[in-house]
């Protein structure tokens, strides 16, 4: 098996537990209203922050390669490959709501719908609004405006590498000032939704991921030692991140500390968990978790899909006395949430990924073809 295979299996686990991570705080929140998963259900929020720093990998990847290789890339067949990825599911679910502005779904209102056309609705949200969940898909989004036009300024620099962690520094330093900034001028909290759903506040998520694809391309000598030791790189992300949400579920840390470093911290603890995926010695890699690949492959549509269908099951489960936190009713419940995404995998995305790849081809480096060749991950970028 190609070592780039191996690697994308480890990114495999991660994104499918991001996703369960997600699954079990929404079940909780939704579905039981209980402590049903006990603090993984506290702390399952941080899922998405895993699919943030997925994403500022993969994506910090495909741009920064080439310019590593002296390459060009084309910005519209970029642009074009996530249109594609990205806005058929996301529609899909957004046609639903519309069509349905009352019931079990609804919440108590919808952004304005240009809002939700252009992935701005995360400015201005606020908790139980109807497709609150959409507000990560903006930061990603706006992630994949912001970021191609900053490698393309970089590219045309001398030393776009040094320049390159400037930058990622000093992002990351405007994330931690803007939180701060929340908390001492607002009197807003890690979880105020002025904080959780912020641009400003929460694109930090990303930057441990694009620091990752900067390590491989820009310093692979540093990169290439770093693999070697996977698996303590894998404990250390462990031990950071469960140690960091720990402290932010039971309140061992003050509400400030939480706010302005609580988050960075869980997504720096997260990147060494990626970091260490990509190593073909580490754990992730060796040991195959059974489904993990086709629950990542679903992930995208999972994710849209599964908060509806908890909520229009919850009503439901009262009316027939269901005891939702049964282990079987919790497994049967958690498969429709899954079985939901997969349908919507299966009828939107799956025609779009065709058309994609029909339209706008991907165009591999040589050294890593074999990876993306069809039977390989199933990990899309």
């Amino acid at each position: 098996m190609p070592p780039s295979t191996i690697r994308l299996q480890g990114l495999d686990t991660l994104r499918a537990c991001a996703i369960v991570l997600v699954l079990m705080s929404h079940y909780a929140g939704f579905v039981s209203h209980a402590p049903t998963f006990g603090i993984l259900g506290e702390v399952g929020w941080s899922g998405v922050d895993l699919f943030f720093v997925l994403s500022g990998y993969l994506i910090g990847n495909q741009l920064l390669a080439p310019v590593a290789r002296g390459e060009t890339w084309s910005t519209g067949s970029f642009f074009a490959r996530r249109l594609l990825r990205t806005l058929p599911n996301y529609y899909a679910m957004l046609a639903i709501y519309l069509l349905l502005p009352h019931g079990p779904i609804a919440g108590s209102g919808m952004p304005p719908l240009w809002q939700m056309l252009t992935f701005t609705q995360n400015m201005g949200l606020a908790y139980g609004q109807t497709f609150t969940h959409s507000w990560s898909l903006c930061i990603e989004e706006q992630f994949y405006v912001v970021l191609p036009l900053a490698v393309l300024a970089l590219a045309r620099v001398r030393r776009p590498a040094r320049l390159a962690w400037c930058v990622l520094l000093g992002a990351a330093a405007l994330g931690v000032a803007a939180r701060a900034a929340a908390m001492l001028h607002g009197g807003h909290d890690a979880f105020a939704a002025e904080v959780y759903y912020s641009t400003l506040c929460r694109f930090g998520g990303l930057l441990p991921g694009v620091a990752i694809a900067m390590l491989k391309n820009f310093h692979p000598a540093l990169f290439a030692r770093l693999q070697a030791h996977a698996n303590a790189i894998f404990a250390a992300g462990l031990a950071t991140t469960a140690s960091v949400l720990y402290a932010i579920a039971e309140e061992n840390i003050s509400p400030f500390a939480a706010t302005t470093f609580g988050f960075p911290l869980v997504a720096a603890g997260f990147g060494l968990l990626v970091l260490s995926a990509l190593g073909p010695r580490c754990i992730l890699n060796r040991v195959r978790v059974p489904g993990a690949a086709s629950l990542a492959l679903w992930s995208y549509a999972v994710y849209l899909a599964h908060k509806p269908i908890f909520m229009a099951i919850r009503p439901q489960a009262g009316r027939l006395g269901i005891d939702t936190g049964a282990p079987w009713w919790i497994a049967a419940i958690m498969a429709a949430g899954i079985g939901g995404g997969w349908l919507l995998y299966r009828v939107v995305e799956t025609p779009f990924m065709r058309l994609r790849e029909r339209w706008y081809p991907a165009r591999p480096a040589p050294a890593v073809a074999a990876a993306q060749a069809p039977g390989g991950t199933a990990v899309q970028p």
